[in-house]
């Protein structure tokens, strides 16, 4: 089976929605047959955008050092329903009829500016005691978070009730599902995200993506590539950091 040549480097994916970031290290191996491969940030199945794939093991090493830049993103939150994600793959926890003003919205806006103290969800990998808190959501357990410094940018895009479209540059570690329910907090009409859209990460931009759906269209379910060769990636993969 012809491989693409010269594969290790820097790829920039635009992730499909309802697919796992790990499946695109799945895709990766089968088109590259290099197994070392990471990335520099996940993406929730629901969400789109912007992956770093690291291929190779002189950039999979590259790992931390990209994974600190900070990111931008494009959020659509719905007002009048919490759920215990955060998110519109969860169980709806609150709903309320109050339909907050667009001067109601600016206002609770101004909270997420600046640094911000963010308590992560429970549904998140991040651990407590050495366990990751969405073991614990799972179990129906809930445990004290503490809040972690970050730093926000956030601009309102549209307001049509019951959608908030979003455009949010944050630090490492920003949960955009918690700024969210945080708002339906504030505005106490309950909310969560609807839908998600990493636009950049770095120096890395959706401009520089090849999309998930091209590189799954290269490769057949038995690992086998369905184009003559994979050479259409080599435009892509990047040698040297922006």
């Amino acid at each position: 089976m012809t491989r693409t040549p010269n594969a290790n480097g820097i790829l920039i994916v635009d992730k499909a929605v309802g697919k796992t970031s790990f499946s695109l290290v799945a895709i990766l191996r089968k088109l590259t047959n290099v197994k070392k491969i990471g990335h520099a940030g996940t993406l929730d199945p629901f969400a789109t955008g912007v992956m770093v794939m690291l291929i190779g093991a002189p950039y999979t090493r590259l790992s931390a050092e990209l994974t600190n830049h900070d990111k931008e993103y494009l959020a659509t939150v719905l007002l009048g329903q919490s759920t215990n994600t955060y998110d519109c793959e969860g169980e709806v926890t609150f709903s309320s009829s109050v339909i907050p003003t667009a001067e109601e919205v600016e206002k609770a806006l101004s909270k997420f500016q600046g640094t911000v103290l963010q308590v992560p969800p429970m549904f998140s990998a991040k651990k407590i005691n050495g366990q990751k808190l969405y073991h614990l959501a799972r179990r129906g357990v809930e445990v004290e978070r503490p809040p972690v410094s970050v730093e926000l940018w956030t601009q309102l895009l549209a307001y049509e009730y019951p959608y908030l479209r979003l455009k949010v540059r944050c630090s490492k570690g920003t949960y955009i599902r918690s700024i969210a329910h945080d708002l339906g907090q504030i505005l106490q009409t309950g909310a969560h995200l609807v839908s998600l859209q990493r636009s950049r990460s770095g120096p890395f931009t959706l401009e520089k993506a090849v999309s998930q759906d091209d590189l799954q269209q290269a490769v057949n379910s038995d690992g086998t590539l369905s184009m003559s060769n994979a050479t259409f990636l080599e435009p892509y993969i990047l040698k040297n950091l922006p």
